[in-house]
């Protein structure tokens, strides 16, 4: 054989070395990322045995109200929010079972979310405080206010929510600032939250 020949047979196999190699990168990188998404998913799920934990044996918290700028209009009488340029998405959040606990009308920079009125969810029903007030709401608008404060984040895009009640009744759910993957952890939160107090008030039924 020729020592051309030779010098050819090697580079063409040195190619195909290659190419398998960077095959077996991309599927390194694709189980990389399924197990950081299954991470995220079994962190949130001890988040809130956590916040089970912490029902049966913390003190309930206060709810913190924080003021949201002008653009989050005032809850009107009826609270079934027409979809307008503001919000140009709807997603519904049901039971396993299909019954309906709210709406979510989700804007380029904001959410309202609209609870079934007919379910009358009291503020003091656990999960609400101790789980998505305080370890979801106030933990992301915290991780945001020690951003700006390092002069990562300006004021303005810090996360933010406010809860519109009457009386004790929680009638909407308002957020501003916030990414994909937060609206995601929103999503699961606040529905896993208002199924669990579902199931409690049923049980006081």
């Amino acid at each position: 054989m020729r020592s051309n020949d030779i010098i050819v047979e090697a580079m063409s196999e040195e190619v195909e070395e290659i190419k398998k190699l960077m095959a077996f990168k991309k599927r390194l990188e694709k189980r990389i990322e399924k197990l950081n998404s299954e991470l995220k998913d079994m962190q949130t799920m001890l988040e809130v045995v956590n916040s089970i934990l912490l029902s049966k044996g913390f003190k309930r918290a206060e709810i913190v109200k924080v003021p949201l700028p002008a653009e989050f209009p005032p809850p009107k009488e009826e609270l079934a929010v027409p979809l307008s340029e503001e919000f140009g998405e709807i997603i519904p959040l049901n039971t396993v079972t299909g019954e309906p606990l709210a709406k979510i009308y989700v804007g380029e920079n904001s959410l309202k979310v609209v609870l079934d009125k007919s379910k009358e969810f009291n503020v003091n029903t656990p999960p609400f405080n101790q789980f998505l007030i305080e370890r979801v709401l106030a933990r992301m608008q915290e991780k945001d206010s020690e951003l700006a404060r390092d002069g990562k984040l300006k004021p303005e895009q810090i996360f933010s929510y406010n809860i519109v009640r009457e009386g004790d009744l929680i009638r909407e759910i308002l957020v501003r600032n916030f990414d994909a993957e937060r609206l995601k952890e929103l999503k699961s939160s606040i529905r896993w939250t208002l199924e669990k107090m579902y199931e409690k008030m049923k049980g006081q039924g």
